[in-house]
C-alpha cells in the first residue's frame, strides 16, 4: 500500500519477526487502519507501519505495542499525525499490496 503522507502514520519496531507479526495482527484488528509496509532493518529489528486517521492510528499503535511486548521485545513505537509527503517515499520502499 503506497503512502503519500495525507494520513497519520503509526509504527512499531520489535526485535524479531514473531512479535512484529503479533503486533501487526493486533494493530489491524484494533482500529480502522491499513497496513502500509514492513521493514526488516537488520540486527533482527522489524518495523510495522500503518496509516489511517489520527485516533485510529493511536489506538492501533497502542494495541500493537502491547501485543508485541507481551511476547517479545518492543524497541520503539510512534504516531506521526501528518508527516510530510517525503516520508512516504521512505516508508513505501517495502509496501504491502493486497
Amino acid at each position: 500500500m503506497r503512502y503519500f503522507g495525507e494520513e497519520a502514520l503509526g509504527l512499531i519496531e520489535t526485535i524479531g519477526m514473531v512479535p512484529a507479526l503479533e503486533g501487526a495482527d493486533k494493530m489491524l484488528k484494533a482500529a480502522d487502519v491499513e497496513l502500509i509496509s514492513y521493514e526488516n532493518i537488520g540486527s533482527t529489528l522489524v518495523t510495522i507501519m500503518v496509516k489511517g486517521d489520527v485516533a485510529a492510528v493511536k489506538a492501533s499503535v497502542k494495541a500493537g505495542a502491547e501485543a508485541a511486548e507481551a511476547i517479545g521485545t518492543l524497541t520503539a513505537q510512534n504516531v506521526m499525525p501528518r508527516p510530510i509527503r517525503a516520508v512516504g517515499e521512505i516508508v513505501s520502499v517495502h509496501d504491502v499490496d493486497y
